[in-house]
């Protein structure tokens, strides 16, 4: 469909006429200057990712298990990165999105679950809808200048090394925070959702992963200074965003420090979160079966209460193309998982290793171990029976739950890259009767 009008081709004109204008009054220089001004921006990205993991033991399941037959499964993403410029410091993106996928099980029987592109709301039928329609307003206060390159919803340019970013509108808060540079795009790195970002950090998401918010960045020299109030669902792991800021809502800080050791990049980061909605309370769960029969479901409990936690982030370079990261993230672990995933408490490990030793500069070897962890209120409830969505066998012999991925990404060329990956679960969902499990891995990725 097309428009005869459009406001923002009205307000290019209108800009290109006040540059000729100023050019006119200030000479060539200036004219020259601003000629180079980026007004719109469009990039495309397209993600396919198969998955396989064959059967494996398990004397028992539950309604939120991992089947161990064995599955096929696979996403496919397609999402175009629209942004227009009208002058230096505000900008607009809109991300339309399509995606479409069969994950492991409907997604359950993971603490880590195997595919970053998979969603709570995935369909077998391809849907498309609006992932990201926001504003950043950039407001700079000197202390010289760092250049930024043109990147997916980003203009390239330079910006102040001081400087305060304000966004607004709906967006991924992974977008803004625990920015991690080995190990946070599912798309590139690697796969698994403990291995993408603070894995007891319940971020506030709909069922496709975004949010409605506002978020605040200062920068100054070394420290970024990150707060934000966010949207949670109406639901439990729902796709309707409740929309009550003073009953519902998610706050995040996260400080940052970037440094030097022997001349190689690093940086620090820590986040804290707290969470408020109608949880339901494994503990509470145990007492309604308790008083009134049946097996446990925090669906029967639920009420106005809290969650919050903390994650402490590292990304060291050891070399130019060497790399090590590591995550620690943790929550108070009484409720129910309500918008990210079954994760108490998660530590993390890894390298990320460029190919330039055999010739590939571009191509990247990535080994990470996860260790995820539950509460004690928690196992109490899914040892009674209980299930949430992620998990629940009925039963289980508590035993953390490993996760050792391992992918290799090649560069094919300038847009495409294809990976192989492999990740081995040891005692999924966090029961050592279960398990283990081993998941084969491809993913295409295409960006332009």
């Amino acid at each position: 469909m097309f428009f005869k009008f459009s406001p923002f081709c009205l307000l290019r004109s209108f800009s290109v006429s006040v540059i000729l204008a100023g050019a006119t009054l200030f000479g060539c220089a200036a004219h020259a200057e601003e000629e180079s001004f980026q007004y719109f921006t469009g990039k495309l990205q397209g993600t396919w990712v198969w998955q396989k993991h064959p059967g494996f033991d398990a004397p028992y399941s539950g309604p939120s298990s991992l089947s161990n037959d064995n599955e096929v499964g696979h996403t496919l993403t397609g999402t175009a990165y629209l942004g227009a410029r009208p002058w230096k410091g505000t900008e607009f993106f809109l991300d339309p999105e399509v995606s479409q996928g069969l994950p492991f099980s409907g997604l359950r029987g993971f603490g880590g679950i195997t595919n970053g592109e998979a969603q709570k709301a995935g369909s077998t039928d391809a849907v498309t809808y609006w992932a990201r329609a926001f504003m950043r307003q950039t407001i700079g206060f000197g202390g010289g200048t760092v250049d930024q390159e043109a990147s997916f919803n980003q203009f390239a340019g330079t910006v102040d090394k001081r400087r305060l970013v304000l966004t607004g509108g709906i967006y991924a808060i992974t977008d803004i925070f625990d920015q991690n540079a080995f190990a946070h795009d599912p798309k590139t790195q690697f796969l698994n959702w403990a291995m993408m970002d603070y894995g007891a950090w319940d971020t506030p998401a709909d069922a496709r992963g975004y949010t409605r918010g506002l978020a605040a960045e200062y920068y100054h020299d070394d420290w970024v200074l990150r707060i934000g109030r966010n949207l949670l669902p109406v639901e439990s792991n729902g796709q309707q965003l409740n929309g009550d800021w003073s009953n519902s809502y998610s706050d995040n800080v996260e400080i940052e420090k970037a440094h030097e050791i022997f001349g190689q990049p690093g940086k620090l980061r820590v986040l804290g979160f707290h969470n408020q909605a109608n949880f339901g309370s494994f503990n509470d769960a145990l007492s309604y079966a308790q008083k009134n029969g049946g097996t446990p479901d925090v669906a029967n409990v639920r009420t106005l209460q809290s969650k919050y936690g903390y994650g402490l982030s590292l990304e060291q370079n050891l070399t130019d193309d060497i790399g090590i990261f590591a995550r620690y993230s943790w929550n108070n672990g009484q409720t129910e998982a309500y918008s990210f995933t079954e994760i108490n408490n998660s530590a993390l490990i890894g390298v990320s290793i460029k190919g330039r030793q055999w010739d590939r500069p571009d191509d990247v070897l990535g080994l990470a171990y996860a260790s995820n962890g539950i509460s004690s209120a928690n196992i109490d409830y899914l040892k009674a029976g209980g299930s949430n969505f992620f998990c629940g066998d009925g039963n289980i012999n508590y035993q953390r739950e490993g996760i050792f991925e391992l992918y290799y990404s090649l560069k094919i060329n300038q847009t495409l890259w294809a990976t192989a990956d492999f990740q081995r679960i040891n005692n999924p969902c966090y029961n050592a009767d279960r398990g283990p499990v081993n998941v084969y891995s491809v993913r295409m990725h295409f960006e332009y």
